[in-house]
């Protein structure tokens, strides 16, 4: 390690190009990360921009919603493909807005895809499991102003007979005080090439605006709510968009 490289970790800076762990990119600020990497990561963004957008049409409506609040927030979205992610994080990464995806940890298994996620923002969570660690570190990422984006189905959900919401993204909100923006999309379930994709922002929920109760009765309110805006929003969407599931 050279003397610069050792200065930097004992300062808790990362370094450029080696030295650092995938706990050190969970931790850190996103706009901490080393440039080399937020360089690759804004290249491929602005790839899967074109390419997503060539491939499957797609818009994202009452996107301000999304892109002029400046707190940390939990963005809770239904799940229908991998495309999903990559319209929110797109969006949003080329508005200057920090965001972490909360991916399974079944990813974990090839070290390229989480050296790709842990550069992305990402960061794994163990399905089925209360995983306390990944708790409080979405709590720092909210507090210092980064956004989460997690999706409470926990996997792709092809019919809607199938859907089933997990609540821990609520807690994580709740412990940092942030409040829960519900999203939605449609006509992702069954890609075709230039088929048209839809997603719609809705406004924040915040925890003012539940009603007021022990901190258990909050939660499991927000957790009912979240959710229920979001297929509110999905179902909007298919009403002025027929024919798209």
């Amino acid at each position: 390690m050279s003397e610069r490289d050792a200065r930097d970790k004992k300062d808790g800076r990362m370094r450029a190009f080696a030295g650092n762990t995938f706990d050190d990119y969970y931790d850190h600020d996103l706009r901490d990360h080393p440039l080399p990497g937020r360089l690759l990561i804004g290249a491929i963004v602005r790839i899967l921009w074109v390419v997503t957008k060539l491939l499957w049409p797609w818009r994202i409506e009452r996107a301000e919603r999304l892109l002029d609040d400046a707190r940390g927030r939990v963005v809770i979205m239904n799940h229908e493909s991998m495309l999903d992610p990559v319209v929110v994080v797109v969006t949003m990464w080329l508005a200057h807005v920090p965001v972490r995806i909360v991916y399974k940890s079944e990813f974990d298994k090839l070290l390229p895809a989480t050296w790709l996620f842990s550069r992305a923002g990402g960061f794994p969570v163990e399905r089925g499991t209360a995983d306390m660690k990944v708790v409080r570190r979405a709590r720092a990422m909210l507090s210092r102003g980064e956004c989460v984006l997690i999706y409470p189905e926990g996997t792709r959900v092809r019919d809607d007979a199938e859907q089933q919401s997990h609540g821990g993204y609520a807690i994580m909100a709740q412990l940092a005080k942030a409040p829960v923006q519900p999203v939605a999309i449609v006509g992702a379930r069954r890609l075709r090439f230039r088929r048209p994709v839809y997603v719609r922002v809705g406004d924040p929920i915040e925890w003012s605006d539940l009603p007021a109760g022990r901190r258990k009765e909050q939660l499991a309110e927000m957790e009912r709510v979240g959710m229920e805006r979001v297929y509110e929003l999905r179902d909007s969407l298919r009403e002025e968009h027929p024919g798209v599931e």
